[in-house]
């Protein structure tokens, strides 16, 4: 399964403002590009949301060589509810570790040349203080797992990942697509996954034509398809397919077809001034306080 990439994880955030503060000025991320969209995504990208939502894709570079953040906004929701689900991404970086210090943003050491801290929302993120490599700094995204030989079977023999270590005493499985990708680290929690409403979704792609084929798999299996192979339209972009699964624990996975997705996916050099465009244009907050009322939360 060498030709399937780890592509990007998705967090719905409820204020744009300090989201871009952490990834740009914090993390050193680049803003890749940012849509705005009337209304809500057949494939649900950003969540169980009808209204007006904007998609901004931050990374150290391009998505075709490297894991990024996609940050989900929907107008009007101010907060979400975090669960278990999401346990951390783990990046290699002093760069970042130094610009937390600067700016004061709060860090906490785990180990030697390892902190933790986090995004707005609350979602952990961990800083390797080493110098930051030049391919891709980010080393992996953790999930949480209720049964980790269950996860394990379902992404190694379903999803065809390889198992690279196993730690019994740390109860973690970490498992890739490629040595120089992302990897997914899976975490036996003790108990229930509960996914609150902030949860995300794991996304990669694959060679357009295994898509009806993982479709297929995974109904003999009998496992959870979210939404069934479809196609979706980005305006002026070309159009992607995609099919959503959901793993033992619910976890959201999103498959698309590569080709296409190298096209849509491309750096738009406006996209740092189109996320300050919209930021600025964005009157949610201001509207709110005047009508002394809160953002509602998810």
């Amino acid at each position: 399964m060498a030709l399937r990439r780890a592509l990007h994880f998705v967090f719905k955030v409820g204020d744009r403002t300090k989201t871009a503060a952490f990834y740009r000025d914090v993390l050193g991320m680049k803003v890749l590009r940012h849509e705005e969209f009337e209304e809500g995504c057949r494939a649900t990208c950003n969540g169980p949301y009808d209204g007006k939502w904007s998609k901004t894709m931050v990374g150290f570079g391009p998505e075709d060589d490297h894991f990024v953040a996609e940050l989900t906004y929907n107008y009007g929701i101010g907060e979400y509810q975090l669960g278990n689900d999401f346990l951390g991404v783990t990046l290699q970086s002093s760069q970042a570790v130094s610009n937390a210090r600067r700016l004061g943003w709060p860090l906490t050491q785990v180990e030697e040349a390892l902190y933790r801290t986090e995004a707005p929302g609350g979602y952990h993120f961990y800083l390797l203080d080493k110098e930051q490599p030049s391919h891709d700094p980010v080393q992996k995204v953790c999930l949480g797992v209720s049964d980790l030989q269950k996860s394990t079977h379902y992404w190694a023999t379903l999803l065809g990942m390889k198992v690279i270590e196993r730690n019994d005493s740390k109860k973690t499985v970490l498992m890739g697509f490629g040595d120089t990708q992302c990897k997914l680290e899976l975490k036996e929690v003790g108990g229930a996954i509960d996914h609150g409403t902030a949860f995300g979704r794991i996304a990669f792609a694959c060679p357009r034509e295994q898509l009806p084929d993982l479709e297929a798999l995974m109904k003999k299996e009998k496992q959870k398809i979210l939404t069934p192979l479809v196609s979706l339209d980005t305006p002026g972009k070309a159009t992607v397919e995609v099919v959503i699964l959901g793993d033992p624990d619910g976890h959201e996975i999103c498959f698309v077809g590569d080709e296409a997705f190298r096209q849509l996916s491309m750096v738009d050099p406006k996209g740092n001034e189109l996320l300050d465009k919209a930021i600025a244009e964005d009157k949610s907050n201001e509207w709110f306080a005047k009508h002394n009322k809160q953002k509602a939360a998810a």
